[in-house]
């Protein structure tokens, strides 16, 4: 297994609280619950490439109110759970990166729980890519991206500047990093779950994830959609 460190953002999976473009189609609770779903899909990848001792999840949210909260802790077992801190994601991002690096060294390989049909492969890609000692950024189909791997916490210099949730975050983020951290590398592009569409494409691309099955049992519900 690799010797980089996985930082996983996240929310707590409560009703109202996560993928609320999602809710406002299928309901705020069948929301939160796939968004659960993707949570331990995306712990479950992560664990499959990366060893004790090197996975890092900043959590944001209240867990005891999250859909299954039980199941959830159980999840985080062999995790080194830390609170989110700063008042924008981005101060929150450069902070969580920061940390990482302190307390377990470089490289640190930081996704988030927006992409349940990511893979080993994906994630295996990444780290070897940073054996360059250069950052790794990889676009997101919607303008921001799913993976930023930094070599070094001066590479997120300036982090907390960059505008999140835009058509051009990926760009912004990447000319932020080569500004302190010099060329960086691309990687794969995925898509973000936000929207039904999304989670259908999801769906589809990793069909045997819990994501995906939840999924389907919503679609069989009839709730879901493809707006």
């Amino acid at each position: 297994m690799t010797t980089a460190t996985v930082l996983v953002m996240a929310k707590a999976p409560v009703p109202g609280a996560v993928k609320t473009r999602l809710g406002a189609t299928i309901g705020p609770e069948a929301a939160a619950r796939l968004a659960h779903a993707a949570l331990l899909d995306t712990l479950a990848v992560c664990e499959s490439v990366f060893p004790p001792g090197r996975r890092v999840i900043a959590l944001a949210g209240a867990p005891a109110r999250s859909v299954e909260p039980a199941q959830l802790d159980r999840a985080l077992s062999g995790w080194d759970v830390v609170a989110q801190e700063g008042a924008t994601f981005a101060e929150r991002l450069e902070t969580a990166h920061r940390d990482a690096h302190v307390t377990h060294g470089g490289p640190v390989v930081q996704i988030g729980m927006d992409t349940p049909h990511l893979t080993a492969r994906h994630l295996e890609q990444v780290v070897a890519a940073t054996r360059s000692g250069r950052p790794v950024l990889g676009r997101a189909q919607d303008g921001g991206w799913w993976v930023l791997a930094t070599t070094a916490p001066g590479d997120v210099t300036q982090l907390r500047r960059v505008p999140m949730s835009r058509h051009d975050t990926w760009a912004r983020t990447r000319d932020c990093v080569e500004r302190t951290a010099g060329t960086v590398l691309p990687t794969e592009e995925l898509n973000d779950v936000d929207t039904a569409a999304d989670a259908e494409v999801a769906a589809a691309a990793a069909p045997n994830t819990r994501f995906a099955r939840g999924w389907r049992e919503l679609l069989a519900s009839g709730t879901g959609g493809t707006s």
